[in-house]
């Protein structure tokens, strides 16, 4: 077993929503760690290959790949683009997510389909395909939940039940392909700073962090070192499992 700085030299890996937030920190954890990390992005362009540039610059290696994980046909494409460029894959972060909140009694259909779209169905596309990928040498899938699919959130019943979906979708696989050898987990955030967050007023965000038993919401970075825990060497008898990156604000 090789652990360090390069343990994940000669590996390919896959980060969806991967530009910016926790999957541009992903990104960059998992180059550092040795690996061919694609960029999986729908709009921003610019930020991929500024973040391709970045790695390259570091040392690494890093490409992009662009295709929306809504569209079944548009990540089988994907995918079979990333084959032919590459030969394998090894591991896939299933970053890529949407908030489009409002109460359930106001919510219309298309926030509510839309949502579920992004946040459960894309991550259910790029499992399919990534298993057919990992199949004969095994590999490792990490999917981003988050704290709702637990605790819930008000005005939010759409993200909550879709980030729900892939938890019980992580449990679901990691026992249909544990025999392959293909670990399936998620990380659970809690509060982080993103782009998501930075709309919070200061007196919400107040509230919240008087709430977290650290007293500070997270780093993108944060969460991106969990996620390489799980895609890594230091987790090979680790499949089915939800680790929560909270501060303490849910007790997992």
């Amino acid at each position: 077993m090789t652990n360090g700085p390069m343990q994940l030299e000669g590996r390919v890996a896959l980060v969806t929503g991967g530009a910016t937030g926790i999957g541009a920190a992903c990104v960059r954890k998992l180059a550092a760690a040795g690996a061919q990390v694609g960029i999986n992005y729908l709009d921003s362009a610019e930020q991929a290959a500024s973040l391709v540039q970045e790695i390259e610059a570091a040392g690494g290696s890093a490409f992009t790949l662009q295709f929306d994980v809504t569209s079944s046909q548009a990540v089988a494409e994907g995918f079979r683009h990333l084959k032919d460029s590459c030969g394998r894959l090894d591991i896939l972060v299933n970053n890529a997510g949407i908030r489009l909140d409002g109460l359930a009694m106001t919510m219309k259909d298309e926030q509510w389909r839309e949502a579920l779209a992004v946040n459960l169905d894309g991550v259910f596309y790029c499992c399919r395909n990534a298993i057919a990928l990992m199949r004969k040498a095994g590999g490792a899938i990490v999917n981003v939940a988050s704290v709702a699919a637990f605790a819930g959130s008000a005005g939010q019943a759409n993200y909550s039940a879709a980030k729900g979906g892939v938890v019980s979708l992580t449990r679901s696989l990691a026992l249909e392909y544990g025999p392959r050898n293909i670990r399936i987990n998620c990380v659970v955030p809690g509060l982080i700073d993103t782009l998501m967050t930075k709309t919070l007023s200061p007196e919400l965000r107040a509230d919240f962090e008087s709430r977290i038993p650290l007293g500070r919401f997270g780093s993108p970075e944060e969460v991106a070192s969990c996620v390489l825990f799980l895609a890594g060497n230091d987790s090979t008898y680790v499949t089915g499992a939800c680790l929560h990156v909270n501060g303490g604000g849910y007790p997992a």
